[in-house]
């Protein structure tokens, strides 16, 4: 019996011990770097819009992309990030964009008085994000603290405006003060893969455009929310 359980013991500690050599013969990446997908959601507010205009129904975003990351000091937990994304964004809004018989595009506030079911503005942009990046991350860790602050520089390559009533659809496709290139500042931080989500889109969606009231519409979205980042 005291001769079985010796070997019982033996045995065991070859195990651990084996078990260890496994373990320390993984190579663990010194120069690691976090390339990483993202996907981010967000609520979509507005600025620099005429005083009456607010938001309704849906208004919301969704991207995604990927980002090449290079460090830049030796501990590697600063770095710049380079990458390309595509996002959808809808503005539910009481805006009314259309056009008269001359395609002169008209801008007008719709007041509580008009009844209307959908009234939105919808794009599609693709998107060249920058970052500078500080993460608490290690060549063992990879679950850490973040900070991710730069810019996107959008094109937007589709948009569409439409505005139905009961007997009545409008679709705006084309629209002569609609400015395809957007430039946003953001910024994301968290833990691990969920992070929050902020950006501003410094440049308007519309140049010298105006109600038909003389207000001016620049339309300066704002975006909160949240990005999940994937290695």
């Amino acid at each position: 019996m005291y001769k079985l359980l010796s070997f019982i013991i033996l045995l065991c500690s070859l195990s651990t011990l084996g078990q260890e050599v496994v373990n320390d013969s993984i190579p663990i990446d010194r120069d690691y770097r976090e390339d990483q997908f993202y996907i981010n959601v967000t609520y979509n507010f507005m600025r620099n819009v005429p005083n009456d205009v607010k938001l309704r129904g849906l208004s919301a975003g969704f991207a995604f992309g990927y980002i090449k990351d290079m460090p830049v000091n030796e501990r590697r937990n600063i770095a710049l990030g380079i990458g390309l994304g595509l996002s959808y964004n809808r503005y539910g809004q009481n805006l009314f964009i259309g056009e008269d018989q001359n395609d002169t595009s008209i801008f007008s506030v719709l007041d509580d008085n008009t009844s209307y079911d959908i009234n939105r503005l919808s794009t599609w942009t693709a998107e060249v994000p920058f970052e500078l990046r500080w993460r608490s991350s290690t060549a063992e860790n990879y679950k850490f603290w973040r900070v991710y602050a730069g810019v996107r520089v959008g094109y937007t390559y589709w948009y569409h405006s439409t505005f139905t009533q009961d007997d009545n659809k409008v679709s705006q496709v084309d629209i002569s003060e609609f400015e395809p290139v957007s430039i946003s500042p953001t910024i994301s931080f968290g833990f691990n893969k969920i992070n929050f989500f902020a950006s501003y889109t410094m440049t308007p969606f519309f140049k010298d455009a105006t109600t038909n009231l003389g207000e001016e519409v620049g339309f300066n979205p704002i975006k909160l929310g949240l990005i999940f980042y994937i290695l």
